[in-house]
């Protein structure tokens, strides 16, 4: 019979608080106490998760073995690293997972969370991405807490480790393109994307609060999606991915066109009240009438790489233009278009010895 776990009534603020004893990791008894629970039976549920995490029990929902998983992994990886790690799993994983007993998740869970990623239209470099770190939960609880096998190995991968061949536009053929597309919102948004490098979904979330048409900038700070057919503002691809963009003073005139032609727009409205299949359809259809190979709408963000790159940008301002992570990001992506360049520094090198 299950033993009934004691609650106590906070009668000055008409709450219920929790307050029990436990053994920690060195076998001494210690009390803990937790207050402001609105039902007495979210008090139980406290105290029922927190004795199963300290008997590191398999019982645990998903989420204490996530806590005490970066807990440990604190001093194992770098800030940044464990920065990344954690903003995957609470962005993409938890929201799925996290209140599952740890011991009954299977890999049927596993599978039909994998789909809802594969239906959000993210990379499969990104969705492989994500997928290993729940992977990495799973054997850190086989490894150290018992749990009898990983779901996630057992379901399968899902994703690519190595990015499909990418197409991209020269400024020739893009001009050709945006020639021929005839809706003002898609004609300065197709601008936006192959001049900036954003990703569709940091497009579609921009405001006029973001432009600094002045100073020539625009700020990402969001993106958009629609999940489940709902219209969603969310949090950025990655931290890197809130950043401030430069932009040419022709693109800036042409967002300053666009404005002027909206009505009614406040600071915190969307300029683009578009979806991605709006900007794929005028972007092929323009494609089309201008003789031009089609390229995917991500494409352009690509386009905007290797044109930096053919400039002779730097790859970490390429990086930071992009929002990438890390500089590895970058040249995992585009590193196969940078080795034009070696014989040039090499030259360069044999002129300066003597």
């Amino acid at each position: 019979m299950k033993k009934e776990l004691p609650t106590y009534k906070d009668k000055e603020r008409g709450t219920w608080y929790a307050s029990f004893y436990y053994t920690d990791w060195q076998g001494r008894r210690r009390l803990k106490k937790k207050r402001g629970f609105l039902r007495q039976k979210d008090a139980k549920s406290f105290e029922e998760e927190f004795l199963r995490t300290k008997a590191r029990s398999c019982d645990m929902a998903f989420g204490s073995m996530v806590e005490i998983y970066f807990d440990d992994m604190k001093g194992r990886l770098k800030a940044n690293t464990l920065k990344n790690k954690r903003y995957l799993v609470e962005a993409k994983i938890l929201p799925f997972f996290k209140d599952l007993p740890l011991n009954e998740i299977t890999p049927a869970h596993v599978r039909k969370w994998q789909s809802d990623l594969l239906a959000e239209g993210l990379a499969p470099t990104y969705i492989k991405t994500i997928n290993n770190q729940i992977s990495a939960i799973f054997n850190y609880a086989v490894r150290y807490y018992g749990l009898q096998v990983n779901p996630a190995r057992l379901a399968g991968g899902v994703g690519k480790k190595n990015a499909d061949e990418m197409n991209f536009w020269t400024v020739e053929q893009f001009t050709a393109v945006h020639e021929k597309v005839r809706k003002l919102p898609a004609r300065t948004g197709l601008s936006v994307l192959f001049w900036t490098g954003l990703r569709i979904g940091e497009l579609l979330a921009l405001t006029p609060r973001d432009l600094d048409l002045d100073a020539g900038t625009l700020s990402v700070s969001k993106s958009f999606q629609s999940i489940d057919g709902e219209e969603v503002i969310t949090e950025p691809k990655t931290p890197k991915s809130r950043r401030v963009v430069p932009v040419p003073s022709k693109l800036a005139a042409e967002l300053r066109e666009y404005m002027a032609a909206l009505y009614n727009v406040g600071p915190d409205d969307r300029l683009f009240p578009f979806t991605k299949h709006y900007f794929r359809r005028e972007m092929l259809k323009a494609a089309e009438a201008a003789g031009v190979e089609r390229i995917r709408l991500h494409d352009l963000r690509h386009s905007h790489a290797s044109l930096l790159i053919h400039l002779g940008c730097p790859v970490l301002l390429v990086s930071e233009r992009l929002g990438h992570e890390d500089v590895q990001t970058t040249l995992r992506t585009y590193g196969h278009l940078y080795p034009s360049t070696v014989p040039e520094a090499v030259k360069k090198l044999d002129d300066l010895m003597p």
